[in-house]
C-alpha cells in the first residue's frame, strides 16, 4: 500500500547536498523490476524460491528438499551470509554483529564469541561474506536457513565446522552457497521463472492506477527514460500490462523519451556495452552499433550511463533515478555518476507502521535511564546504579518490536542499532519510500529537505551546556 503524501522522505547526507530541489530534475529514470513493476509478495518471493529448490533438487540434492515451503516472515534485505560457518548475520555499517542465525536457531553471545571473538566481520572479505541485500534475494536468504537447518538435523548427515558429512563426501558450506547462487541465477536467466511470471501476471505483478498519471505528469517537465536489466520482450510484456490498460489508445512506448533493455547494471554504470537497436516486432537485435541521434519511440539494447548522458542532453546531478537496488541501481549511479537517487523500500510501509505504534514505549525506557538514573552522577561518583530490572524490560520491549518486524527484525535496526542496509540508505539514497508513486502528492517544484544534523551525539545534562 502507498504511503500517505508525507511519506517520502530526504536523507540526511553526511558527505552530500542535505537537499533535492525538483525544479532542478531535468531526467526522470526508472528501473524496471520492483520499481516499475511491483511484484506482488510474497507471491513472486514464494515462485522463485520454489524454481530454486526443484534445480538444487534436479542437480543431485536431496529430494526432502520439495517439502520446504516459503515462510516470509523469517528473511529480511541486508543480512551476511558467511560462507565458512553457514550463519546469517545481521551487522550495522562498522560490521559489528547484531544478531547471529544458524539455519532458524538464533546463536547466543557466548556461541558468536567462539566463532566470531570480537562479534565483528570483515565486510571487505567478499570471497567469504556475501551481503543479501535486493528484494530478488529474499527466496535465497530463506533457502540458505532451510538447508542449513535441514543438514544439521538430517540423520544422513555429520554436522562439522564448517559444512556437512556423508561418509566420505564433505559438503563445505561455500560449495553450498554457490550452489544456490548458481541456482537462482539459473532460474532467472535460463529457468521458467519469467516464463511462469508471464502466464500469469495478475498473480505475480501489482497494477497501479496512478503509474501513468505520473508518467505523464514527470513527462510535462522533463525526459522520462527507462533503463533495465531486462530482456525486450519481458519488458514489453510488463509494461503492457502496468501502463496501458488505463489509457488503450496510448502506446506504452510513449511514456518514454529513452528505453534501454538488457543495460546490465552495474556495469552499465561504468564501462557499459554495446548501445544496439532492437527490432520491437522480432524483440531481436540490429545489426551493429547505433551510433545515431535521439529518436523517440526506438528501443536500445545495452549502451552505459554515460550514453544515456549524450542521448538526454543532461549532465549528471540533471538526472534523478528511481529503482530498488542499492547496489545496481543507487550506490552506482551516485559514486559513478553523480545521478540523483531514490531508493524504493517496499517493506518501509511495515517498518513505519511498527515504528509508529511501538517506539514510543521504548523511547520512554530510554530516556529514563538517561534523565532519572545518571541525573546526578558525574566522573566523581563511585556509586553505579542498579539498572538490571530496566535491561530486563529494555530486552523484552526490544524483542517484542523485532518480532512485528518478522523474525528477523527490522530492515533498519536491530534494538536501538542502526544496520547495515539503513546506513547505506542513508549514504547514497537522496529520497526514499515504499513506492516512487508517492511522488504524484508533490509538486514538481518540491525542495526535499532533511532535518540537519551535525554529528551523532550522546545525552548530556544542562550543566555541562552552560
Amino acid at each position: 500500500p502507498s504511503l500517505p503524501p508525507t511519506a517520502p522522505l530526504a536523507t540526511p547526507q553526511q558527505d552530500l547536498a542535505p537537499c533535492l530541489a525538483m525544479e532542478k530534475i531535468k531526467c526522470f529514470g526508472f528501473d524496471m523490476d520492483y520499481t516499475l513493476a511491483v511484484y506482488k509478495s510474497p507471491e513472486y518471493e514464494s515462485l522463485g524460491f520454489d524454481l530454486t529448490v526443484e534445480r538444487l533438487v534436479s542437480i543431485g540434492y536431496p529430494q526432502e528438499l520439495l517439502n520446504f515451503v516459503y515462510d516470509p516472515s523469517f528473511p529480511t534485505r541486508g543480512l551476511v551470509f558467511d560462507t565458512m560457518y553457514g550463519n546469517l548475520l545481521k551487522v550495522d555499517s562498522y560490521g559489528n554483529i547484531l544478531v547471529c542465525v544458524h539455519g532458524f536457531n538464533f546463536v547466543r553471545g557466548p556461541d558468536i564469541r567462539e566463532m566470531y571473538p570480537n562479534k565483528f566481520i570483515q565486510r571487505g572479505d567478499t570471497d567469504r561474506f556475501s551481503i543479501l541485500n535486493t528484494l530478488f534475494n529474499l527466496p535465497e536468504t530463506y533457502l540458505f536457513a532451510c538447508l542449513v537447518d535441514f543438514f544439521s538435523n538430517c540423520p544422513r548427515y555429520k554436522s562439522c565446522e564448517t559444512g556437512f558429512k556423508d561418509g566420505d563426501l564433505f559438503m563445505s558450506y561455500k560449495s553450498m552457497f554457490q550452489d544456490v547462487r548458481d541456482g537462482v541465477d539459473w532460474v532467472h536467466f535460463k529457468g521458467s521463472l519469467k516464463e511462469k511470471t508471464v502466464e500469469n501476471l495478475e498473480k505475480y505483478v501489482v497494477k497501479d492506477a496512478k503509474l501513468p498519471l505520473l508518467l505523464s505528469r514527470m513527462n510535462e517537465v522533463a525526459k522520462v527514460f527507462l533503463a533495465t536489466n531486462s530482456d525486450y520482450k519481458y519488458t514489453e510484456v510488463g509494461s503492457l500490462f502496468i501502463i496501458t490498460p488505463g489509457t488503450p489508445h496510448r502506446p506504452w512506448q510513449s511514456y518514454f523519451d529513452l528505453i534501454l533493455v538488457d543495460a546490465r547494471k552495474p556495469v552499465f554504470f561504468g564501462e557499459g556495452t554495446v548501445l544496439r537497436q532492437v527490432d520491437t516486432t522480432t524483440g531481436r537485435l540490429k545489426i551493429g552499433t547505433y551510433t545515431g541521434p535521439l529518436q523517440h519511440g526506438i528501443v536500445y539494447s545495452g549502451g552505459s550511463s554515460d550514453m544515456v548522458c549524450d542521448l538526454l542532453g543532461a549532465k549528471g546531478k540533471d538526472i534523478i533515478y528511481i529503482g530498488d537496488h542499492i547496489f545496481g541501481d543507487i550506490l552506482k549511479s551516485k559514486k559513478r555518476q553523480g545521478w540523483r537517487t531514490f531508493l524504493v523500500i517496499p517493506e518501509l510501509a511495515q517498518e513505519l507502521h511498527v515504528w509508529t505504534d511501538k517506539s514510543c514505549e521504548a523511547g520512554n525506557i530510554y530516556s529514563y535511564i538517561h534523565m532519572a538514573l545518571y541525573l546526578h552522577l558525574d566522573s566523581s561518583s563511585s556509586e553505579r546504579p542498579d539498572i538490571s530490572s530496566l535491561q530486563r524490560r529494555i530486552k523484552k520491549v526490544t524483542h517484542d518490536m523485532d518480532m512485528c518486524y518478522g523474525m528477523m527484525g527490522s530492515l533498519f535496526r536491530s534494538g536501538s542499532r542502526q544496520t547495515l542496509f539503513a546506513s547505506q540508505v542513508m549514504r547514497y539514497a537522496d529520497l526514499y519510500a515504499a513506492s516512487f508513486i508517492n511522488l504524484l502528492y508533490y509538486p514538481f517544484s518540491y525542495l526535499f529537505r532533511a532535518a540537519h544534523v551535525l554529528v551523532r551525539s550522546t545525552h548530556t545534562s544542562h550543566s555541562e551546556q552552560s
